[in-house]
C-alpha cells in the first residue's frame, strides 16, 4: 500500500519536473517540437508545474486531515443540522 501512495506522489512530482524543464528552456531559447513558439512553451511547462504541485499539496492534506494532523483552519467545516420545525 505504501508503494502505492510513494507512486501516487512520484509521478505528479516527475511532472512537475517537466514543467519546471520547460519553463526553464524559455530563457536558454530552446523550443521543443510541439510547440510553436517560446510562450507557449512556457504556459504550458506554468501550467504542468501547478497542476503537479497541486496534486501532491491535495494529497498530503487529505492524509493529514484522515490522520488528524492539520490545525483548525484547515479541517473540514461541520455543517450545521436545522431543527425540524
Amino acid at each position: 500500500m505504501r508503494t502505492v501512495a510513494l507512486m501516487m506522489l512520484v509521478i505528479p512530482g516527475v511532472i512537475a519536473g517537466l514543467g519546471i524543464k520547460l519553463m526553464r528552456d524559455l530563457f536558454f531559447n530552446i523550443l521543443h517540437p510541439p510547440f510553436p513558439f517560446l510562450w507557449v512553451q512556457f504556459l504550458v511547462g506554468l501550467i504542468i508545474f501547478v497542476m503537479g504541485i497541486a496534486f501532491i499539496a491535495g494529497f498530503v492534506l487529505h492524509r493529514d486531515r484522515k490522520n488528524n494532523k492539520v490545525g483548525p483552519r484547515f479541517q473540514k467545516k461541520q455543517k450545521k443540522e436545522v431543527p425540524a420545525e
